[in-house]
């Protein structure tokens, strides 16, 4: 019989209805999403109020809660806008607003002052101190600096009369201070605290010779580039990843660990909240599995999954398999049509000739044999194969299936 836990709540990242509704089926406990401004996701779709106003009743009906970004930092001839936004959202039913601008926090306060706030990472908040700073201010739950470390978010808990506190634990770091790097806007003019980064740290380059001395250490060389024939991320940050750690961030009173990956894929999003929310209740349970979670977290991968700042020294806990994941997400349940009846979004080329997994809540991965299903493409006469962006028929008596299941390769 497990021991009995406070567990943390699980906050998932939603950049549209479809991403939205999949974090809701694999088991979100709140989920954080912005409008077409303000929110450093420029490049998501985000949310109008008509959108917003059924992003929340999807989230009622999910028994989970909602949050809403205005985190950029505010230019001054974006104020009143920002005014106006404050305003309108003043009257929708959020559990709180996102905000790191000192001045949209204030305004906030006059503006909605029912509304619960939370300080984002923009803000950088590294302190017991900074922490108190913005309860004083009316904030609600402050999400800590990636740069901190184990022993200082420890030391960050135990502050007794502070707020409610909130960590990332998986996702894309930034190589410089979050949103406030300025290799974007140096190179490509678009600015990360806008939301538009182009993330030049994960460009490829292809190094020239070249060795630098720092003026106190002559003699020594401090940074050093060689040329090569091929490309290669030079600045680019590894994924964090501390699945590992929820026992100790469970232990240490955090109040919510946040997923990255508003621009992330569907079936990324799914799977990686899927793994920790059961690792979750795994840990309630004493069964926590960790060989697993990162097993499943690596297939899915672009980049190696490490410690980043939580551990005195980085440590890479896994890598990606390949470039080309060997089981590929090959569609969403849409809708149930029929008995046997489903209809699906195909997110890469589905011959029906192959084998399927169907990708449960509480990383359940079972069987679903070719000859056991048939796949026929919308509008057009069955073939053996149907292409990524298309909608198609997927026919099978399996009473597994459920709308919102992901389906990959087995």
């Amino acid at each position: 019989m497990g021991v009995k836990r406070s567990v943390p709540e699980l906050l998932c990242p939603a950049g549209d209805l479809e991403r939205l509704q999949t974090v809701l089926f694999y088991g979100a406990d709140a989920v954080y999403l912005g409008g077409h401004r303000f929110n450093l996701r420029a490049r998501t779709r985000g949310f109008d109020l008509a959108e917003l106003s059924r992003a929340i009743s999807m989230v009622r009906r999910a028994k989970a809660r909602i949050y809403f970004c205005l985190n950029a930092l505010i230019s001054e001839s974006s104020l009143d806008a920002c005014r106006g936004y404050i305003h309108e959202l003043s009257g929708m039913d959020l559990d709180g607003l996102i905000v790191s601008d000192p001045g949209l926090v204030r305004q906030a306060r006059k503006l909605a002052p029912h509304m619960p706030l939370h300080l984002s990472t923009q803000a950088g908040t590294y302190n017991s101190e900074a922490a108190l700073f913005w309860r004083d201010c009316g904030v609600k739950r402050v999400n800590l600096a990636r740069e901190l470390s184990l022993k200082e978010i420890k030391a960050l808990a135990r502050q007794p009369d502070g707020p409610e506190l909130e960590m990332f634990v998986h996702g894309a770091m930034c190589m410089a201070v979050s949103g406030l790097c300025l290799l974007s806007a140096h190179l490509n003019r678009r600015s990360a605290n806008f939301g538009q980064c182009t993330h030049p740290c994960r460009f490829d380059y292809r190094p020239r010779a070249l060795a630098l001395e720092e003026s106190t250490r002559p003699g020594k060389i401090s940074w050093q580039l060689w040329e090569e024939e091929k490309f290669s991320r030079i600045l680019s940050a590894e994924d964090l990843c501390l699945v590992k750690f929820l026992r100790w961030i469970t232990k240490n009173r955090i109040h919510c660990l946040k997923i990255e990956g508003r621009m992330k894929s569907v079936a990324y999003l799914g799977i990686t909240v899927d793994v920790y929310k059961t690792a979750l209740k795994d840990l309630c349970a004493g069964k926590f599995r960790p060989g697993l979670y990162l097993k499943e977290l690596a297939r899915i991968s672009s980049r190696p999954l490490g410690s980043g700042f939580f551990l005195p020294e980085r440590k890479i806990f896994a890598r990606s398999e390949s470039p080309t994941p060997s089981k590929r997400i090959l569609a969403r349940v849409d809708e149930q049509l029929d008995r046997d009846q489903w209809l699906v979004q195909v997110k890469s080329a589905w011959n029906s000739s192959m084998d399927l997994e169907l990708v449960l809540p509480g990383l359940l991965r079972p069987y679903l044999a070719q000859g056991h299903y048939s796949l026929e493409g919308i509008g057009k006469s069955p073939g053996p194969v149907v292409h990524s962006g298309l909608n198609a028929i997927l026919r099978t008596r399996d009473e597994r299936l459920a709308k919102g299941v992901l389906l990959r390769e087995a």
